[in-house]
């Protein structure tokens, strides 16, 4: 396996935490958890269902660009709802983002998520030639004299 690379994009919501947007092993991207996060200004946006789930897929889609994917070449989706009676207005949304060949899906029942976001999304993904804007795990940044 090629050394594993990290993924970051200003057009995505700044990790909160020791975790990375997403990270490229081989041909695959792995994009962590989004929410409805402002990208700007790193603010949740609640409200309902479909208005978060929408923010959560621009963001996921601007971490799949940033690493030279695409939404059409996503694998696999796992979403996590707060309420699965929103099951089917969160899926009205879902699938204006993936109109055909949509990926394998798992949506469960996380009950509370962080802020109180109604919504979180995380996605495998093919990537064909990474196009990578971020850094290598474990690289060392050169010290300056």
């Amino acid at each position: 396996m090629r050394e594993k690379k990290i993924i970051t994009t200003k057009r995505a919501p700044a990790a909160k935490g020791p975790y990375s947007q997403g990270t490229v092993a081989g041909n695959l991207l792995f994009v962590a958890g989004q929410g409805p996060v402002d990208p700007q200004t790193g603010n949740f946006l609640l409200g309902d269902i479909q208005s978060e789930c929408k923010l959560t897929l621009q963001n996921v889609e601007a971490i799949l660009r940033a690493a030279g994917s695409s939404l059409d070449k996503v694998l696999q989706c796992t979403v996590y709802l707060r309420d699965l009676n929103d099951f089917k207005a969160m899926n009205e949304i879902y699938s204006l983002f993936f109109p055909s060949r949509p990926p394998a899906r798992t949506t469960i029942q996380a009950g509370d998520l962080v802020r109180g976001i109604k919504i979180e999304i995380d996605v495998i993904a093919f990537v064909s030639s990474p196009r990578v804007r971020g850094r290598r795990s474990g690289a060392r940044t050169p010290r300056r004299r």
